[in-house]
Protein backbone atom coordinates (compact mmCIF):
# COMPACT_ATOMS: atom_id res chain seq x y z
CA UNK A 1 0.00 0.00 0.00
CA UNK A 2 1.38 3.27 -1.10
CA UNK A 3 -0.51 6.35 -2.18
CA UNK A 4 0.24 10.07 -2.24
CA UNK A 5 -0.98 11.60 1.02
CA UNK A 6 -2.86 14.45 -0.69
CA UNK A 7 -4.73 12.03 -2.91
CA UNK A 8 -5.63 9.81 0.03
CA UNK A 9 -6.90 12.81 1.95
CA UNK A 10 -9.06 13.93 -0.97
CA UNK A 11 -10.46 10.43 -1.35
CA UNK A 12 -11.39 10.30 2.31
CA UNK A 13 -13.13 13.65 2.12
CA UNK A 14 -15.11 12.58 -0.91
CA UNK A 15 -16.04 9.09 0.26
CA UNK A 16 -16.42 9.75 3.97
CA UNK A 17 -14.25 6.72 4.74
CA UNK A 18 -13.38 6.65 8.45
CA UNK A 19 -9.60 6.63 8.56
CA UNK A 20 -6.82 8.78 9.86
CA UNK A 21 -4.05 10.16 7.65
CA UNK A 22 -0.53 8.84 7.46
CA UNK A 23 2.04 10.13 9.91
CA UNK A 24 4.37 12.87 8.79
CA UNK A 25 8.05 11.94 8.73
CA UNK A 26 11.41 13.20 7.62
CA UNK A 27 11.78 10.49 4.96
CA UNK A 28 9.58 8.98 2.28
CA UNK A 29 8.68 5.77 4.12
CA UNK A 30 4.95 5.27 4.61
CA UNK A 31 3.76 5.34 8.22
CA UNK A 32 0.07 4.44 8.62
CA UNK A 33 -1.71 5.92 11.61
CA UNK A 34 -4.25 4.26 13.92
CA UNK A 35 -7.74 3.74 12.54
CA UNK A 36 -6.93 3.67 8.82
CA UNK A 37 -9.26 1.30 6.92
CA UNK A 38 -7.84 -1.63 4.96
CA UNK A 39 -8.50 -4.68 2.82
CA UNK A 40 -6.61 -7.96 3.20
CA UNK A 41 -6.94 -10.25 0.19
CA UNK A 42 -4.48 -13.11 -0.27
CA UNK A 43 -6.52 -15.40 -2.56
CA UNK A 44 -8.30 -14.96 -5.86
CA UNK A 45 -8.26 -12.12 -8.34
CA UNK A 46 -7.70 -8.88 -6.43
CA UNK A 47 -10.80 -6.72 -6.36
CA UNK A 48 -9.37 -3.21 -6.61
CA UNK A 49 -12.76 -1.55 -6.10
CA UNK A 50 -12.95 -1.84 -2.31
CA UNK A 51 -13.07 1.77 -1.12
CA UNK A 52 -10.26 1.78 1.45
CA UNK A 53 -6.86 3.50 1.52
CA UNK A 54 -4.81 0.36 2.26
CA UNK A 55 -4.57 -3.06 0.61
CA UNK A 56 -2.57 -6.06 1.82
CA UNK A 57 -1.99 -8.59 -1.00
CA UNK A 58 0.30 -11.53 -1.79
CA UNK A 59 3.76 -10.44 -2.90
CA UNK A 60 4.43 -13.45 -5.12
CA UNK A 61 0.99 -13.91 -6.65
CA UNK A 62 0.28 -10.29 -7.55
CA UNK A 63 2.03 -8.38 -10.30
CA UNK A 64 3.49 -4.92 -10.59
CA UNK A 65 0.48 -4.08 -12.75
CA UNK A 66 -1.91 -4.87 -9.88
CA UNK A 67 0.11 -2.73 -7.48
CA UNK A 68 0.16 0.11 -10.02
CA UNK A 69 -3.60 -0.19 -10.51
CA UNK A 70 -4.14 0.20 -6.77
CA UNK A 71 -1.76 3.14 -6.66
CA UNK A 72 -3.73 4.88 -9.37
CA UNK A 73 -6.77 4.57 -7.12
CA UNK A 74 -4.89 6.27 -4.30
CA UNK A 75 -4.17 3.17 -2.24
CA UNK A 76 -1.13 2.08 -0.32
CA UNK A 77 -0.17 -1.55 -0.93
CA UNK A 78 1.38 -4.01 1.52
CA UNK A 79 3.38 -7.00 0.25
CA UNK A 80 2.48 -10.20 2.11
CA UNK A 81 5.44 -12.57 2.54
CA UNK A 82 6.19 -15.49 4.79
CA UNK A 83 9.57 -14.82 6.35
CA UNK A 84 9.39 -17.34 9.20
CA UNK A 85 8.02 -20.37 7.37
CA UNK A 86 8.84 -22.29 4.19
CA UNK A 87 6.03 -22.70 1.65
CA UNK A 88 6.41 -25.60 -0.78
CA UNK A 89 4.59 -23.87 -3.66
CA UNK A 90 6.67 -20.71 -3.87
CA UNK A 91 8.97 -20.31 -6.90
CA UNK A 92 12.05 -20.08 -4.66
CA UNK A 93 11.14 -23.10 -2.48
CA UNK A 94 14.00 -25.22 -3.86
CA UNK A 95 16.54 -22.63 -2.73
CA UNK A 96 15.91 -23.42 0.95
CA UNK A 97 18.20 -26.21 2.25
CA UNK A 98 16.53 -29.00 4.19
CA UNK A 99 18.60 -28.08 7.23
CA UNK A 100 16.53 -24.92 7.82
CA UNK A 101 13.10 -26.50 7.24
CA UNK A 102 11.37 -27.72 10.38
CA UNK A 103 7.96 -28.91 11.53
CA UNK A 104 4.68 -28.02 9.89
CA UNK A 105 3.03 -24.87 11.19
CA UNK A 106 -0.54 -26.09 10.82
CA UNK A 107 -1.11 -24.90 7.24
CA UNK A 108 -0.81 -27.29 4.30
CA UNK A 109 2.57 -27.06 2.58
CA UNK A 110 4.11 -24.79 5.23
CA UNK A 111 6.95 -25.54 7.65
CA UNK A 112 8.75 -23.41 10.20
CA UNK A 113 12.20 -22.08 9.35
CA UNK A 114 15.28 -22.14 11.55
CA UNK A 115 15.55 -18.39 11.97
CA UNK A 116 18.91 -18.79 13.70
CA UNK A 117 20.42 -19.63 10.29
CA UNK A 118 20.65 -16.03 9.16
CA UNK A 119 23.64 -16.69 6.85
CA UNK A 120 21.28 -18.89 4.82
CA UNK A 121 18.02 -17.01 5.21
CA UNK A 122 19.16 -13.40 4.88
CA UNK A 123 20.00 -13.58 1.13
CA UNK A 124 16.77 -15.46 0.44
CA UNK A 125 14.69 -12.89 2.29
CA UNK A 126 16.65 -10.08 0.64
CA UNK A 127 15.57 -11.39 -2.75
CA UNK A 128 11.95 -11.54 -1.61
CA UNK A 129 12.06 -8.00 -0.29
CA UNK A 130 13.72 -6.86 -3.52
CA UNK A 131 10.76 -8.38 -5.36
CA UNK A 132 8.34 -6.33 -3.25
CA UNK A 133 10.29 -3.16 -3.93
CA UNK A 134 10.57 -3.84 -7.66
CA UNK A 135 6.81 -4.39 -7.92
CA UNK A 136 6.25 -1.01 -6.30
CA UNK A 137 4.85 -2.09 -2.93
CA UNK A 138 4.89 0.48 -0.13
CA UNK A 139 5.29 -1.94 2.77
CA UNK A 140 5.76 -5.56 3.71
CA UNK A 141 3.85 -7.87 6.03
CA UNK A 142 6.33 -10.56 7.10
CA UNK A 143 4.36 -13.55 8.36
CA UNK A 144 5.17 -16.35 10.83
CA UNK A 145 7.33 -14.10 12.99
CA UNK A 146 6.67 -15.91 16.28
CA UNK A 147 8.21 -19.33 15.73
CA UNK A 148 9.87 -19.30 19.13
CA UNK A 149 6.40 -19.70 20.70
CA UNK A 150 5.66 -22.81 18.61
CA UNK A 151 6.92 -26.36 18.06
CA UNK A 152 9.22 -25.62 15.15
CA UNK A 153 11.64 -28.54 15.42
CA UNK A 154 14.35 -26.10 16.47
CA UNK A 155 15.36 -24.76 19.86
CA UNK A 156 14.37 -21.20 19.13
CA UNK A 157 14.51 -18.67 21.94
CA UNK A 158 12.93 -15.27 22.45
CA UNK A 159 16.34 -13.72 21.79
CA UNK A 160 16.57 -15.58 18.47
CA UNK A 161 13.17 -14.21 17.49
CA UNK A 162 14.00 -10.63 18.44
CA UNK A 163 17.23 -10.78 16.45
CA UNK A 164 15.52 -12.19 13.35
CA UNK A 165 12.52 -9.87 13.48
CA UNK A 166 14.79 -6.86 13.78
CA UNK A 167 16.85 -8.14 10.85
CA UNK A 168 13.74 -8.36 8.65
CA UNK A 169 12.63 -4.89 9.72
CA UNK A 170 16.05 -3.42 8.97
CA UNK A 171 16.18 -5.10 5.57
CA UNK A 172 12.75 -3.73 4.67
CA UNK A 173 13.70 -0.23 5.78
CA UNK A 174 16.93 -0.40 3.79
CA UNK A 175 14.73 -0.81 0.70
CA UNK A 176 12.46 2.09 1.59
CA UNK A 177 9.62 -0.24 2.62
CA UNK A 178 7.52 0.12 5.73
CA UNK A 179 7.21 -3.08 7.73
CA UNK A 180 4.60 -4.52 10.06
CA UNK A 181 4.98 -6.79 13.07
CA UNK A 182 2.75 -9.83 12.56
CA UNK A 183 1.25 -11.17 15.80
CA UNK A 184 4.20 -11.89 18.20
CA UNK A 185 2.32 -10.14 20.99
CA UNK A 186 4.75 -10.92 23.80
CA UNK A 187 7.58 -9.07 22.07
CA UNK A 188 5.65 -5.92 21.15
CA UNK A 189 7.28 -3.81 23.92
CA UNK A 190 10.74 -4.66 22.56
CA UNK A 191 9.82 -4.38 18.86
CA UNK A 192 7.37 -1.49 18.57
CA UNK A 193 10.24 0.89 17.83
CA UNK A 194 11.53 -1.30 14.99
CA UNK A 195 8.24 -1.65 13.10
CA UNK A 196 5.96 0.88 11.41
CA UNK A 197 2.63 -0.86 12.07
CA UNK A 198 1.25 -4.15 13.33
CA UNK A 199 -0.91 -6.88 11.80
CA UNK A 200 -2.92 -9.02 14.19
CA UNK A 201 -5.24 -11.99 13.90
CA UNK A 202 -7.90 -12.79 16.49
CA UNK A 203 -6.76 -10.64 19.39
CA UNK A 204 -10.43 -10.12 20.33
CA UNK A 205 -11.20 -13.83 20.35
CA UNK A 206 -8.31 -14.45 22.73
CA UNK A 207 -8.74 -11.26 24.80
CA UNK A 208 -5.36 -9.90 23.71
CA UNK A 209 -6.20 -6.64 21.92
CA UNK A 210 -4.98 -4.50 24.80
CA UNK A 211 -1.51 -5.92 24.09
CA UNK A 212 -1.53 -3.89 20.86
CA UNK A 213 -1.71 -0.55 22.68
CA UNK A 214 2.04 0.24 22.44
CA UNK A 215 1.59 0.61 18.68
CA UNK A 216 -1.41 2.89 19.09
CA UNK A 217 0.42 4.95 21.71
CA UNK A 218 3.28 5.31 19.23
CA UNK A 219 0.75 6.57 16.61
CA UNK A 220 1.19 3.42 14.51
CA UNK A 221 -1.68 1.53 12.89
CA UNK A 222 -2.81 -1.91 14.03
CA UNK A 223 -4.42 -3.83 11.16
CA UNK A 224 -6.63 -6.41 12.85
CA UNK A 225 -8.92 -9.24 11.70
CA UNK A 226 -11.23 -11.69 13.38
CA UNK A 227 -12.52 -14.87 11.75
CA UNK A 228 -14.94 -16.44 14.22
CA UNK A 229 -16.51 -13.58 16.17
CA UNK A 230 -19.34 -11.43 14.78
CA UNK A 231 -18.53 -7.74 14.52
CA UNK A 232 -20.96 -7.07 17.37
CA UNK A 233 -18.51 -8.88 19.65
CA UNK A 234 -15.39 -6.85 18.91
CA UNK A 235 -16.01 -3.62 16.99
CA UNK A 236 -16.88 -1.45 19.97
CA UNK A 237 -13.65 -2.37 21.72
CA UNK A 238 -11.72 -1.99 18.47
CA UNK A 239 -13.02 1.53 18.04
CA UNK A 240 -12.08 2.37 21.63
CA UNK A 241 -8.55 1.08 21.06
CA UNK A 242 -8.34 2.70 17.57
CA UNK A 243 -7.63 -0.61 15.84
CA UNK A 244 -8.25 -1.02 12.10
CA UNK A 245 -10.57 -4.00 12.49
CA UNK A 246 -12.68 -6.18 10.24
CA UNK A 247 -14.20 -9.63 9.99
CA UNK A 248 -12.76 -11.93 7.31
CA UNK A 249 -13.07 -15.56 6.25
CA UNK A 250 -10.03 -17.78 6.74
CA UNK A 251 -9.29 -17.99 3.02
CA UNK A 252 -8.78 -14.21 2.96
CA UNK A 253 -10.65 -13.61 -0.26
CA UNK A 254 -12.55 -10.47 -1.25
CA UNK A 255 -15.30 -10.65 1.39
CA UNK A 256 -14.92 -8.35 4.40
CA UNK A 257 -17.13 -6.81 7.07
CA UNK A 258 -15.43 -3.76 8.57
CA UNK A 259 -16.08 -2.14 11.92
Amino acid sequence: MKRPLLLVTLLLLVTGCSTTPDSASGDSRWRPRPGVAWQWQLTGRVDTSVDVPVYDIDGFDQSKAVVSSLHRKGRKVICYLSTGAWEDWRPDADRFPKSVIGRGNGWEGERWLDIRATDTLEPLMADRLDMCREKGFDAVEPDNMDGYKNRTGFGLTAADQLRYNRLIAEMAHDRGLSVGLKNDLDQIPELVGDFDFAVNEQCAQYAECADMEPFITADKAVFHVEYELPTSRFCAESRRLKLSSMLKKYELGVWREAC
